[in-house]
């Protein structure tokens, strides 16, 4: 049975698509870019602040399911310029200190609404 997750507190989604969906004790989080909840809008910036914004969003998902970054168990990270790989990392390890979930990292030709950086995650209770 899956269960539908939603926030006010992570933007709308930008499609015809769940925040997160939850089967059993898996949440599998859909793609996360900057947009401001309260605005709806991209954050304008640089890929640090961009980061920092698609994690946050993505903790008040998991937040619906009393889940943290440490029940993330795989990330998939999209970027719109590989040059940008190592200002990304440096804010991805603010966030993952310990016990790093597996991950992917790839540069993709664009991103919806422009955006620099879109993080999906797999998180397990």
């Amino acid at each position: 049975m899956k269960e539908i997750i939603y926030t006010n507190e992570a933007p709308e989604p930008v499609g015809p698509y769940s925040q997160a969906v939850l089967v059993g004790n898996t949440m599998y989080c859909s793609g996360q870019i900057a947009i401001d909840p309260a605005t709806g809008q991209l954050i304008e910036g640089n890929v640090t602040k961009q980061t920092h914004l698609c994690l946050k969003n993505i903790k008040n998902v998991l937040k619906v399911s009393k889940m943290g970054i440490t029940n993330i168990v795989k990330v998939s990270c999209f970027l719109k310029e590989m040059s940008d790989f190592a200002e990304f990392n440096k804010v991805y390890e603010e966030y993952f200190t310990d016990n790093k979930p597996a991950r992917s990292c790839v540069a993709v030709k664009d991103l919806p609404k422009g955006a620099l950086i879109e993080i999906e995650v797999i998180a397990v209770k």
